[in-house]
């Protein structure tokens, strides 16, 4: 059993910042933590590969270098191995991104000097992860999450952001692509169960969350916590573009349950499919995009084993 970390690094993430200064990081962090081994994802799903293994070879503390992406694949690897429950793996994410939405629950630090302090303090904590079987080009895929799961025009904004990369390195471009595609999307038809309600109608959005941020500091789910068993849900009806424009500020201060086409509530489990009819939901977690009703979501209580300030 290896006492030491296993570094896994995504070379794209800080805008590139981790390849350009690859050497000099790796000597940064060893310097504050014993590291076994570094390692730098390749290709898209890499890093859940790395993680996998690393656990698999004995490892039981994992470093995540990079952003939001990089935290969900690596988590996902941590919680798709079968050598050790995931929560006797410590993890820990080094942040190098551009949102940085899930180290925002935490209050973790954004500086490199003082997140390494925090990782060398050694304090953790336990937090929820939820689990979609959902599909993908007809076939059923599924994935864990570790912050926020949206559908419906999140989905779309996750398939759009797949399609051009570039925009989610900036935040400003992210949010031209987010307004942009608000004159593109139609509404779609579907049916949300859990938590005791039966909901059918057009959604704007469905938000499931186990941390609060996200969307680059979006609250839409400012009722979840990250260790109470549950999902924090929140629904949005039929707005007009006009209406989700002017309700904007709502996404950041939390006020977006005040909205009287809003709902907001809490659910062990979800499913969302297409009404009669329609056509399916697209589908993202953690900002990734995955693909598209039926989906069902499940929780799984304290998965991780997580380094906290």
């Amino acid at each position: 059993m290896h006492t030491q970390w296993y570094a896994i690094a995504n070379p794209t993430a800080g805008k590139g910042l981790v390849r350009k200064r690859w050497a000099a990081l790796q000597q940064q962090v060893a310097k504050a933590i014993p590291v076994g081994e570094f390692a730098l994802s390749e290709y898209k799903g890499h890093a859940i590969e790395l993680a996998q293994r690393a656990v698999e070879m004995g490892y039981r503390k994992i470093l995540a270098i990079g952003g939001d992406g990089t935290n969900h694949e690596v988590a996902n690897g941590i919680l798709r191995q079968q050598a050790a429950p995931s929560s006797e793996v410590t993890y820990a994410l080094l942040p190098i991104g551009t949102g940085n939405d899930w180290i925002k629950t935490y209050g973790f630090p954004k500086s490199i000097d003082k997140a390494l302090a925090v990782i060398q303090a050694g304090r953790t904590g336990y937090q929820d992860a939820g689990l979609i079987h959902y599909y993908k080009d007809g076939q059923p895929r599924q994935r864990f999450f570790v912050n926020v799961a949206g559908l419906a025009y999140d989905g779309y904004i996750g398939r759009k952001s797949e399609e051009r990369r570039y925009a989610t390195r900036n935040k400003l471009f992210y949010l031209i692509l987010v307004v942009s595609s608000l004159f593109e999307y139609k509404l779609q038809r579907a049916i949300v169960e859990g938590g005791g309600r039966r909901i059918e109608g057009h959604f704007y959005t469905i938000n499931l969350g186990i941390c609060r941020y996200s969307g680059g500091g979006m609250q839409l789910v400012p009722h979840a916590r990250p260790d109470d068993g549950q999902f924090a849900v929140t629904t949005a009806g039929r707005l007009s573009k006009l209406g989700v424009l002017l309700n904007t500020y709502r996404f950041y201060n939390g006020s977006i349950g005040s909205h009287p086409k809003v709902e907001t509530f809490q659910a062990v489990s979800l499913q969302v499919e297409a009404a009669e009819g329609a056509p399916p939901t697209l589908l993202e977690a953690d900002g990734e995009f995955l693909g598209e009703t039926p989906a069902r979501f499940s929780i799984i209580r304290k998965a991780l084993c997580i380094i906290v300030p």
